[in-house]
């Protein structure tokens, strides 16, 4: 990577508008970010299985073209989707075609949960309750109990970057605020790349006064820290 920008290959679902604006702004330094899309339009089981068998693997290999040095496989609830084992062998599939190491969302957001030690999380999500179990199911076999998941029940991948940040805030005050003030959940988790959860992160927060782990932050934590080790 010597005299040139650390490359950060993104993978992200072609009705996704927030992942790549997020990265954007808080890239570290030195870092350029380089997109393939792959095809999804709807948020649910069957749209995420067909992205996954039609369109994740092609859009590896396009990418493979920009020679990355690390790989963003960047949707929280299609990672889940079939299990963590499915998650590990797609990003090791990903691996091979693009020649560059691969950081999952999901499985970026549960290293963060272990490393924040919490016990017990509260979720909240846009989707439906079918990706929720998902999720759900994925955090909670490392071992961390989820003691409420709440999703907005969008479908839309194209609408759920339109909520707005100060709506995700109240969302989870609804949520999880009686959870919160009873001491019952350890950490917040907002799911999903396409969900402005970053922007709403630091008044979660502060509203519910508990750390927030977020899709694209810990991804993206996730990913500077793979290049770090990368660059020696």
């Amino acid at each position: 990577m010597s005299g040139r920008p650390a490359r950060v290959g993104l993978m992200i679902p072609s009705s996704n508008t927030m992942m790549e604006v997020d990265f954007t702004r808080d890239l570290p330094p030195g870092a350029a970010l380089h997109t393939a899309r792959m095809f999804m339009e709807d948020t649910t089981p069957a749209g995420e299985s067909r992205m996954l068998d039609e369109f994740a693997l092609p859009a590896a290999r396009d990418l493979g073209t920009a020679r990355p040095d690390v790989v963003v496989f960047g949707c929280t609830s299609a990672g889940a989707l079939r299990g963590n084992d499915y998650d590990t062998e797609l990003c090791e599939r990903i691996s091979e075609l693009t020649g560059a190491p691969t950081v999952s969302t999901i499985g970026a957001v549960r290293a963060a949960i272990e490393a924040s030690g919490a016990a017990s999380i509260g979720v909240i999500t846009p989707y439906v309750d079918e990706l929720n179990e998902k999720i759900k199911a994925s955090i909670e076999a490392d071992g961390t109990q989820v003691a409420a998941i709440t999703g907005l029940g969008i479908t839309g991948n194209f609408e759920i970057a339109e909520v707005e940040p100060d709506e995700i805030v109240a969302f989870a005050v609804l949520a999880l605020g009686h959870l919160a003030a009873g001491g019952r959940i350890d950490l917040v988790f907002a799911s999903c790349t396409n969900f402005g959860a970053m922007a709403a992160r630091p008044a979660i927060g502060q509203r519910l006064g508990l750390p927030v782990i977020t899709s694209n932050q810990a991804v993206l934590a996730a990913a500077a820290a793979r290049l770090q080790a990368l660059a020696g």
